[in-house]
């Protein structure tokens, strides 16, 4: 009778304990619902965020409101989540410097680790160098031998020091054994924007936030850095295919929440999300347009990935002491 009386006192604890969850979950959403976009309007990051807002709202009909907190290669934006209230109304969607945020910013002030929970692994797209046609870049090769007559005078702009981008042009600088002058943005909107203007001699981007620059003619692609040529760029080679074996470098967007977030709340939003981007049109918009890869994984997945991609390119930022802008 004693060992039964204590399998039904913890039943009870667990019970009670298990209660506030599924009360909150039951209770969520009771209002507005913001996702935070920690990078500037006109980047890829934030075009994602509102292309899946409308599907949000109508999964889980309440208003969704996308709030760009730019600055500090993300971390400003990140820090608000992580640091929010774990009730469901706050979320993050971020993009690939997320990996990188503790190694560039060690004292950072928070764990994205520890402060925050996964939730979805969006979807990816290559890394691409472009350039406005006037430019004399229609090769990686022609940018090589630019930069070897003239160390230091060709210039690239990316999303800020420490996304993939700018740490793949970091790569590619030691292996062709050339120096390339690197201008910081605070997101990809103003990249693009001098790179169309000819303020910059190149941009690194992903074809998300470079394709429509590229289909509309005011872009030229040098080169693409996915495993294999998309096929908005069939033209357009690798930088395997250019000679730089194993090379590959993608962009890439993750959902997060603050820690402790409730699990049921966690899964209502991951299905709102799934709803959201297996939408046609919003299929359509992401693989054709953006030239963008879906992946739509679990929150566990999404986990798993997110650690690979720190420890990949967490030893780049360290072995090339690499600082924030």
């Amino acid at each position: 009778m004693r060992t039964l009386g204590r399998r039904a006192a913890v039943g009870g604890i667990a019970a009670g304990l298990a209660a506030p969850a599924i009360a909150t979950a039951q209770a969520w959403p009771a209002g507005p619902i913001r996702i935070v976009v920690p990078f500037p309007p006109g980047g890829s990051t934030d075009a994602v965020a509102r292309l899946a807002a409308p599907g949000l709202q109508a999964a889980l009909g309440v208003p969704i409101v996308v709030e760009n907190r730019a600055g500090a290669a993300g971390s400003i934006g990140t820090g608000v989540v992580a640091n929010a209230a774990p009730d469901g109304n706050t979320w993050l969607l971020t993009f690939d410097s997320h990996a990188v945020l503790e190694a560039l910013l060690p004292s950072l002030g928070f764990s994205p680790a520890r402060d925050l929970a996964p939730v979805m692994h969006i979807g990816g797209a290559p890394y691409v160098l472009a350039t406005k046609p006037d430019k004399p870049f229609r090769s990686i090769a022609d940018v090589i031998a630019a930069a070897r007559a003239r160390p230091d005078t060709v210039s690239f702009g990316s999303t800020g020091n420490g996304t993939i981008g700018h740490l793949a042009m970091t790569l590619f600088g030691q292996r062709a054994g050339v120096k390339l002058t690197h201008i910081a943005y605070r997101g990809g909107g103003p990249a693009v924007t001098d790179a169309v203007a000819g303020v910059i001699d190149l941009v690194i981007g992903s074809a998300a936030v470079l394709a429509p620059q590229i289909s509309g003619g005011r872009l030229r692609a040098v080169v693409q850095m996915g495993a294999e040529r998309l096929p908005g760029l069939a033209d357009t080679p690798t930088m395997q295919q250019s000679g730089f074996d194993g090379f590959v470098a993608e962009a890439w967007w993750c959902v997060f929440a603050p820690a402790r977030t409730p699990a049921p709340v966690i899964a209502r939003f991951h299905e709102a999300l799934l709803a959201a981007f297996r939408d046609p049109r919003v299929v359509e918009t992401m693989t054709n347009a953006q030239q963008a890869r879906l992946v739509l994984s679990t929150p566990e997945e999404c986990g798993r990935f997110v650690a690979r991609e720190t420890e990949v390119w967490s030893k780049v930022v360290r072995d090339y002491a690499i600082r924030p802008d």
